[in-house]
């Protein structure tokens, strides 16, 4: 299965309810570029940023970011162990 860029995973949120501000969407760019965290950390980050905040806090997506980054996960898999590890949510 293919990963989707962040571009695609944004719309897919749209799709599904979640609708982010543009000011939601341009911090999730900026902590991308800022940590140069691939799109599969960024979306990991932005889901897991949802799923535990109930909504978008730019705050808590780019403390997680900069935490995936360095723990060193490379892909979602890695990310989602991580995430786990650390008992922030009990099923990503």
């Amino acid at each position: 299965m293919r990963q989707k860029s962040t571009g695609e995973f944004i719309q897919f949120l749209s799709s599904k309810g979640f609708h982010l501000t543009d000011d939601d969407i341009a911090f999730i760019y900026f902590g991308k570029q800022y940590t140069g965290a691939c799109d599969e950390l960024v979306n990991v980050a932005i889901e897991t940023t949802l799923k535990i905040q109930v909504r978008f806090d730019g705050s808590y997506y780019i403390a997680l970011l900069e935490a995936l980054e360095q723990s060193g996960a490379q892909n979602s898999y890695e990310a989602k162990r991580f995430i786990q590890n650390k008992e922030l949510v009990t099923n990503t």
